[in-house]
């Protein structure tokens, strides 16, 4: 049966809250904030995961952090937090049975912080482990698109990773984390979210509770003006592996509540949805190739793809890019599948979908949006992320826009925010200035299979192979792994 959305407003007429009451005797919580990496102050990158991260990892006022533990983990509940660029969200699961005692600590941990040294110790060596090890050293897919979105947006507030930069993270302060908590967790940026068989007056009771935040009314972070792009660029991250990444991207004025969303959204479905066998990118470059392991598309920020199939919500931003993602290539075959992905662009720019593509690939988008709620939890979390676009419930949305969306507009859409030239391409590969070089002479690069291929496929590899980057030395950059996020 499907559940009841209801939308109440607080007393203070800037909070909010989004509460779906049901039968199931799962109760999910996520209490989120306007506010995020975006909001990290000059010189602090990071402040705002390490602020998150002492209220959802630390202890409260009354009680430490194992004591905290102690008693969640019989429960068999959960506690964490989330940060983007411009929300931060503390997500909590629980039994109905245990959600006196599990809500009684949530509502600790965020509205009496314990700011213990010993827990900003220990965060502060987390945090720094998660760039350093986790992303910088293991995980070369994630940080191409993380390099990716630092060069697009350097110089702007979405210019630097969330987890931040280590020499930052290594100077924040007590006084640091404290004061992020005071300007930004307050009742003008509160969202509180909650779902699930919970009593009757259970959330005017979090309403009153929530209510001793600080009334303050924060504006939104200025977003500047992105400084148009006047050439393709190349960043090369230089590091020991055995394999190379390839991110590539740039900005597109297309969010979620922008007309030509539904459109963009099921072009680059098609392209190259995530983890899907019929895209585009996907058949192309693995299945009829077998160049490598994923190649897929993106109009929205999708952290962690590696890990999952859909995209966690509560991500919402201001602005978007349209990226590539083609993961991981033999070396030798890197410039060749390089070239293959960007001559798939500019197949799609010039002649977009075929109308029976547009027709399959609508039908299928407006079925498998639902899957993006499949939990409580991320229907929870979706209902705050269409409060913040300010569109209706996200699947009905996507569902009414595909109902009335023609080829004709698709086509369009592709034609107006999709481009071939002025892109930032990121890759992450062993021996760097080998890859620049090849890159500058532009040769030809003739693919060799261990198994036979159909003869269109061979006469286009050649066209492909002798593609034309038109990159200059002074458009590549390399970089070594160890100056990346420093």
């Amino acid at each position: 049966m499907k559940l009841l959305l209801a939308l109440f407003s607080l007393a203070l007429p800037a909070a909010e809250v989004v509460a779906m009451p049901g039968q199931s005797p799962i109760i999910n919580f996520r209490i989120a904030f306007r506010a995020g990496a975006a909001n990290d102050p000059a010189g602090k990158a990071g402040l705002a995961t390490f602020t998150a991260a002492m209220l959802s990892d630390g202890g409260t006022k009354a009680k430490t952090r194992q004591q905290l533990l102690d008693e969640v983990y019989p429960m068999a509940a959960r506690f964490s937090s989330q940060v983007d660029k411009e929300m931060i969200v503390f997500v909590g699961t629980t039994h109905a049975e245990n959600l006196e005692p599990f809500y009684a600590n949530l509502r600790d941990a965020l509205l009496t912080p314990g700011w213990r040294e010993d827990d900003l110790k220990r965060i502060r060596d987390a945090q720094t482990n998660a760039l350093k090890l986790s992303l910088r050293g293991n995980n070369d897919e994630e940080l191409g698109k993380e390099v990716l979105y630092e060069q697009l947006y350097a110089g702007h507030p979405y210019g630097h990773v969330n987890l931040g930069k280590l020499s930052a993270i290594a100077a924040i302060t007590m006084a640091d984390l404290q004061g992020f908590y005071k300007a930004h967790f307050t009742q003008a940026n509160l969202i509180i979210g909650v779902a699930g068989n919970y009593p009757k007056g259970f959330v005017e009771r979090m309403q009153k509770d929530f209510a001793s935040l600080p009334k303050s009314s924060p504006a939104a972070v200025k977003l500047p003006a992105l400084k148009p792009m006047a050439e393709s660029r190349v960043t090369i991250v230089d590091k020991k592996t055995r394999a190379v990444a390839y991110s590539i991207g740039y900005p597109i004025a297309v969010t979620r509540n922008h007309p030509d969303y539904p459109a963009l959204l099921v072009a680059s479905d098609w392209f190259g949805k995530h983890r899907s066998s019929g895209g585009n990118l996907y058949n192309r470059m693995r299945e009829i190739r077998g160049l490598n392991y994923g190649d897929y598309s993106y109009i929205e920020y999708f952290p962690n793809g590696m890990y999952q199939f859909e995209p966690d919500p509560n991500m919402p931003r201001r602005s978007q890019i349209f990226q590539i993602w083609v993961r991981p290539v033999e070396p030798p075959t890197a410039h060749f599948a390089l070239r293959l992905a960007l001559f798939e662009l500019d197949r799609l720019i010039d002649r977009g979908m075929t109308e029976s593509d547009f027709e399959t690939t609508r039908d299928f988008v407006a079925r498998s949006v639902n899957l993006l709620m499949k939990t409580k939890s991320a229907e929870l979390g979706y209902a705050i992320d269409s409060k913040v676009y300010g569109i209706p419930e996200y699947a009905k949305y996507i569902q009414d826009a595909l109902a009335k969306l023609t080829y004709a507009q698709v086509q369009a859409a592709i034609k107006k925010h999709l481009r071939k030239d002025r892109l930032h391409i990121v890759t992450i590969t062993d021996n760097g200035e080998a890859l620049k070089k090849m890159l500058v002479a532009d040769e030809p690069s003739p693919m060799k299979y261990n198994s036979p291929k159909p003869g269109d496929i061979l006469e286009e590899d050649k066209t492909v192979a002798t593609k034309k980057l038109g990159l200059k030395a002074e458009q590549i950059t390399v970089i070594p792994e160890e100056r990346v996020f420093q």
